[in-house]
């Protein structure tokens, strides 16, 4: 229970679907801290969020309980986030924070609790199929589908994983915690990463990464255009804040690739950075072990639209896609996911 108006109702539906249900919030931070703790988080996770959650809690007459995962969090999510930034990677912190700690860490608690599942406030669906084995779908809202951050759960996750609001679109949500008074029906909902409330990664990462240093921005031909403060600044298909007073062409600019090794940053016309393949690490196939390949929709960002591709499984935990035509901004370090229409087959952290 994240004290936001999805979990809040996820708890909600199965308290009265007759479920025994425990509320679990996962305190991330210390409050104590001497800043103030509050600035060190946005409206997600923070102390009032934790105190929404207990409020719900309370009103649907359920326990509650805060678990303290600093520790945790800070070394599965945010280290990872500081040091991909760092090397050149642009690192997507909500999937891992699913995968290694909501789906891992608080299942392993939960089970000392003597529950038989985690439930989540996810838009998306866990259906079994006729042969036993656990799929994970896109929820009903696709405005609001979060599959993409899911990707990487197991069958053994999947097969205690819950997704009561999966099946719901947002305004039925707030519709149902509004007829039973929830108090955090209005709560708005968090658009930030939680913990950076100000948006601003290259300040976060500079303060978390202080050996970060500064290169020379590049245009396709090798010709040095500036210089820059550090390649945690930028990601690829970054137009703004380039630091550029002029292109040589005099047309907008945009980041094509980042080179840790010599911390360059290479930038050119939007129309390089269109790619036809990509090669994929860590990669996760709920529905099968190392397929040959196969036809998919691959989708490379939460808010990209999947396109047709064919996805090779190239052997330990490696898999190259090939799209059918060519695609804008492909991120290291972000997720590719692959999709049979609703059906999530796979996916893996984007490489090159």
């Amino acid at each position: 229970m994240s004290g936001g108006v999805d979990s809040s109702v996820a708890a909600g539906l199965l308290v009265e679907q007759g479920h025994d249900v425990i509320g679990l919030s996962m305190q991330l931070y210390d409050a104590s801290d001497s800043d103030g703790g509050e600035r060190s988080f946005g409206s997600c996770c923070s102390i009032d969020d934790l105190h929404d959650a207990r409020r719900v809690a309370a009103a649907i007459n359920i326990p509650h309980y805060i678990l303290n995962f600093e520790r945790q969090f800070n070394e599965q999510v945010v280290s990872n986030f500081v040091s991909e930034y760092a090397a050149g990677r642009t690192p997507l912190p909500c999937a891992h924070c699913n995968s290694d700690l909501k789906f891992a860490t608080l299942l392993d608690r939960a089970r000392g609790l003597g529950a038989d599942a985690v439930a989540t406030g996810h838009y998306a669906r866990v259906e079994r199929t006729a042969a036993g084995r656990y799929e994970l779908k896109r929820g009903i809202d696709a405005s609001k589908d979060q599959s993409y951050f899911l990707f990487a759960l197991t069958q053994d996750q999947l097969a205690r994983a819950v997704f009561p609001v999966g099946g719901r679109a947002k305004d039925d949500v707030r519709d149902w915690a509004h007829q039973r008074g929830l108090p955090v029906a209005a709560k708005p909902d968090s658009q930030e990463i939680c913990f950076i409330p100000d948006h601003d990664y290259a300040a976060f990462v500079t303060r978390n990464a202080p050996a970060t240093a500064g290169g020379s921005i590049l245009d396709e031909s090798g010709q040095v255009l500036g210089r820059h403060g550090g390649i945690h600044r930028f990601t690829v298909g970054q137009r703004k804040g380039l630091g550029l007073s002029s292109s040589p062409t005099g047309k907008p600019m945009y980041v094509l690739s980042l080179k840790p090794q010599n911390q360059d940053v290479v930038v050119g016309p939007k129309a390089s950075l269109e790619r036809t393949r990509l090669t994929a690490s860590g990669v996760n196939w709920i529905d099968a072990t190392s397929p040959g390949p196969r036809r998919a929709s691959v989708q490379i960002r939460h808010r990209h639209q999947a396109a047709p591709a064919t996805v090779r499984s190239t052997g330990d935990g490696h898999a190259e896609v090939v799209f059918d035509t060519p695609q804008i901004a492909v991120t290291p370090g972000q997720a590719a996911v692959f999709y049979d229409g609703d059906v999530v087959l796979g996916g893996g952290w984007i490489d090159n």
